[in-house]
């Protein structure tokens, strides 16, 4: 018989529950008004335009994101500031990506 260490070790860590369209619609919510202008288009339509086609894992890390400063988040899209690498993800290199059509 396997002991308990033996068997948490070998599970899979399993991802994040997978958001639903209640949090899906709070975290477009928070991306288009987040108080400075700039970061709310960048971010707002970034997720609006990609949010079906996103990972759960972007998601997730979309969602981390919005936990820093609207300023440090444009500086890192705009190249100004450097990324920390705790924000230095798959989904900041897609928004830095964006053009929003004005």
């Amino acid at each position: 018989m396997q002991d308990l260490n033996s068997i948490y070790r070998s599970r899979k860590i399993e991802s994040l529950p997978t958001m639903n369209e209640n949090e899906k619609k709070r975290l477009l919510y928070r991306a288009n008004y987040r108080g400075f202008r700039e970061a709310d288009i960048l971010l707002g339509g970034f997720l609006k335009e990609n949010i079906h086609s996103l990972s759960n894992d972007d998601l997730n890390d979309f969602e981390n994101l919005l936990e820093a400063r609207d300023h440090d988040i444009y500086d890192w899209i705009t190249g100004k500031q450097t990324v920390p690498s705790k924000y230095d993800t798959p989904i900041l290199k897609k928004i830095r990506q964006y053009r929003p059509d004005f």
